[in-house]
């Protein structure tokens, strides 16, 4: 368990990273070995992923409980010395008070950060009851010694909702709500994403997607954080399906190479962990 004043100072130290034109590359790990294999990549904070974490126990992303999720974010804590944010989903609650009480949780793992969504019962919240809840997780958040990072999701345009100016309304309520980064994953185009960053006054954290303008761009733009979701898990997974094709299907062992590439990275990532 982090000390107060070591979590008090990864979580300025997140919040700090959040610069506009000079975005936190923020990769989500999916348990601790990627997460010290990350760290010893040389990025500055890690996320948790809901979809990634929930694929390590044989599950769809959404299938995954409160306390399931803040064992697995204070695990990935535990893992690095580096700032984390954890992926709450939608704080596991519709209603204020839940979502007060899933901050707290939060905070109690060392935590530098959490995420709160606006999609939950297979619904997009109502804007003033996102708020709501957004502003219930901003009092916890910021109400003690520890100025959790935290992010508000518009989740429009990951549940086919493709309505930029409710996004932005949406984001602009949670920004006077308390948050303090605000993120609409499934934006894409660089021309949607300039016109958000235009309409509001808080850092933008911006999904990669395989069809996404490259760093160089969104940079330039004045994005402030980027981040995978469970992209590298998925990825992680991809390469043991192909391994495992080739093994069955073709009886050959290609896949040994990329095999010992990443165990020397595992050998001198967990080498100081035992």
């Amino acid at each position: 368990m982090t000390d107060p004043p070591d979590q008090a100072a990864k979580a300025a130290r997140l919040l700090e990273l959040h610069v506009p034109g000079t975005p936190l590359l923020l990769p989500n790990p999916w348990d601790a070995g990627s997460a010290r294999l990350l760290a010893a990549a040389g990025f500055e904070a890690l996320a948790t992923t809901s979809s990634g974490f929930a694929a390590t126990l044989g599950r769809l992303d959404g299938h995954v409980t409160r306390d399931e999720a803040i064992a697995h974010a204070g695990a990935i804590v535990d893992a690095t010395g580096l700032p984390v944010s954890a992926d709450l989903e939608n704080c596991y609650a519709a209603d204020p008070e839940g979502v007060a009480q899933t901050v707290e949780l939060a905070l109690r793992t060392g935590l530098a950060g959490c995420s709160i969504e606006d999609f939950g019962d297979d619904e997009i919240y109502d804007v003033a009851v996102a708020a709501e809840r957004v502003a219930a997780a901003a009092e916890v958040a910021h109400g003690g010694p520890v100025h959790l990072v935290l992010t508000a999701r518009a989740e429009n345009h990951l549940h086919g909702r493709d309505d930029l100016a409710d996004t932005i309304a949406r984001l602009q309520a949670y920004s006077g709500a308390g948050a303090d980064v605000l993120y609409a994953p499934g934006l894409r185009s660089i021309a949607d994403i300039r016109t958000v960053l235009g309409a509001i006054d808080r850092p933008l954290n911006v999904l990669a997607l395989a069809d996404m303008p490259d760093v160089a761009e969104l940079t330039a733009a004045g994005v402030a954080r980027i981040s995978t979701g469970g992209a590298l898990a998925f990825a992680a997974l991809g390469a043991v399906v192909e391994a495992a094709r080739e093994l069955r299907e073709q009886g050959t062992y290609g896949y040994a190479e990329r095999a010992r590439a990443g165990s020397s990275a595992a050998r001198a990532a967990f080498e100081d962990r035992g």
